[in-house]
């Protein structure tokens, strides 16, 4: 198969330089921009200068890796905000902090473009373009998602949550959906390299668009009882006053305050550590309050709170989610077990803990809830809860289905300040909708707070950095979605038989794929 012979213009440098600005362009396709057609226009650009005449394996990986650069390095600049701004890290360690950080992310795109050269063949077959490089790209996308407890950002599929390709999402998920972007950049590629075949390459892609259209059209889950009445408390705090003590009265007064103008609801909510202070000190105050909020208005609460608890001779804690019930017989509690590395917990602490002592990062210190499910009850419902990041993680949201009818996150984006992550994660929680086939509350304390349906739509949204109270009308959901059933496994065992055949077809065995 021929590759592709550029003009004289595109010496190899300037090919480094555009492989790192289609990276960045990339970051337009997300929220808050949702240009959903621009990573079909940047990926079939790293997929072309890939497949550029004699360019070694070497070149490619360090390709990949500027647009890794160019990806990460505009798309969570907010990393550099939590922990300059937030964290007390100095701006020139803050900063290098993060180089190092986006340099990691970088790398899994830099074995993408060194593997589909070395083990693809230089002579890349047809086979191979369109499903075998982006079956790498998924499998290493996959791979960024759990390893070094994961960070599973910028994923291709979470750009199309506006668009069509989302169709699919409640069968093959996030890494499905990503999938679907890099075959059609391959067939956009292919079009480009084999002008003659096009015959072929453009009815094709037009019939995987229409595949995915076709696919979204399909209901997989059902309405369960009546609509649910759902207030989320947007205390809108800064990270500066609710850390500090003369603060903390009034926030518990504010949140107090702005429940009780919601009596109607069916289920208040207040967002992730919403109370600066532990639960222990809190039963003896402000919690008697919610609960006679809660029997008077026959209103149940899920509140997020920060425990202290003992436990094998010390003293562990949490940031949690508990449920304060209108009659007053069951208050559940659900413990985040997925933390934020360096913000929620410190890795190789014996090595690194001079780190807590000098950045001094409030609650950077917990532990992980083990051994419990991700639901709890409210509202006469099943509900799958998850703190902050957590919703990030498709396979962990699932593992409160078939049982739970709604989702809750409660999060504190005030880390973040005014950047992309907010959105980006609103984003990510349309995504997990769509796969669990369930409506999502999303709880945030500077917002925006949401509410997504169980197509991935958000039919309520608050502003952002404001004190507000979000009223919405939530109609919880029954049934099970292929993806809630199976997760991402056959995903990405399908990506891990490609892969296997492309490297076999490189070995002689190609008469299969001619």
């Amino acid at each position: 198969m021929p590759q592709l012979n550029l003009p004289a213009f595109f010496t190899p440098v300037r090919l480094d330089i555009l492989s790192f600005l289609a990276g960045a362009l990339t970051v337009t396709g997300f929220a808050p921009f949702n240009l959903y057609p621009v990573p079909f226009l940047t990926i079939t650009i790293i997929f072309l200068i890939w497949n550029t005449d004699k360019t070694p394996a070497s070149r490619s990986a360090w390709r990949g890796y500027l647009f890794g650069l160019g990806l990460f390095g505009v798309g969570v600049t907010w990393v550099y905000v939590s922990i300059h701004n937030f964290g007390n890290m100095p701006a020139a360690l803050a900063a290098f902090a993060v180089f190092i950080f986006i340099s990691i992310l970088s790398a899994y795109l830099a074995l993408v473009g060194w593997l589909q050269a070395r083990y693809l063949g230089g002579d890349k077959h047809w086979f191979s373009i369109i499903f075998c490089l982006p079956a790498l790209w998924v499998f290493f996308e996959w791979v960024r998602s759990w390893l070094f407890t994961g960070f599973p950002w910028l994923n291709l599929g979470y750009s199309q949550v506006p668009s069509f390709m989302s169709g699919p999402a409640p069968v093959i998920g996030v890494y499905g959906i990503s999938f679907f972007v890099a075959i059609s950049a391959s067939l956009i590629s292919l079009i480009w390299l084999q002008p003659a075949r096009r015959k072929i390459w453009l009815p094709s892609l037009l019939a995987l668009w229409f595949g995915a259209v076709l696919i979204g059209k399909i209901n997989w889950v059902s309405e369960i009882d009546k609509p649910v009445q759902v207030a989320m408390v947007q205390g809108n705090v800064s990270i500066a006053r609710k850390w500090d003590r003369k603060y903390q009265s009034k926030i518990t007064a504010d949140y107090l305050r702005l429940s009780k103008q919601h009596g109607a609801a069916d289920l208040i909510i207040w967002p992730e550590a919403a109370i600066p202070g532990y639960l222990d000190v809190a039963e003896q105050g402000f919690l008697k309050k919610v609960r006679a909020h809660a029997r008077k208005t026959n209103t149940d609460y899920i509140l997020g709170v920060l425990e202290r608890v003992q436990s094998q001779g010390r003293l562990k804690f949490y940031n949690s989610a508990i449920t304060v019930d209108a009659d007053g017989k069951d208050e559940g509690v659900y413990r985040k077990q997925h933390l934020v590395p360096f913000g929620e917990f410190m890795p190789l602490k014996p090595v690194l803990g001079w780190l807590l002592n000098y950045l001094k990062i409030p609650m950077s210190d917990l532990s992980s809830g083990t051994d419990q499910n991700n639901i709890l009850k409210a509202a006469g419902h099943a509900i799958g809860i998850s703190i902050c990041y957590e919703d990030a993680f498709g396979e962990e949201v699932i593992q409160a289905l078939p049982a739970a009818t709604m989702l809750v996150n409660i999060s504190e984006d005030a880390w973040f300040g005014d950047s992309f992550a907010p959105f980006q994660r609103l984003q990510i929680a349309q995504m997990r909708a769509m796969e669990a086939g369930r409506p999502m509350v999303r709880a945030a304390n500077t917002g925006p707070s949401a509410v997504i349906d169980h197509k991935g739509r958000i039919t309520a949204r608050s502003d952002a950095f404001i004190q507000t109270v979000l009223m919405a009308t939530v109609q919880p959901m029954q049934g099970l979605t292929p993806y809630g059933r199976f997760g991402n496994g056959p995903v990405i065992m399908f990506a891990i038989l490609l892969i296997i055949a492309g490297w076999q077809r490189t070995r002689g065995l190609a008469g299969y794929f001619k």
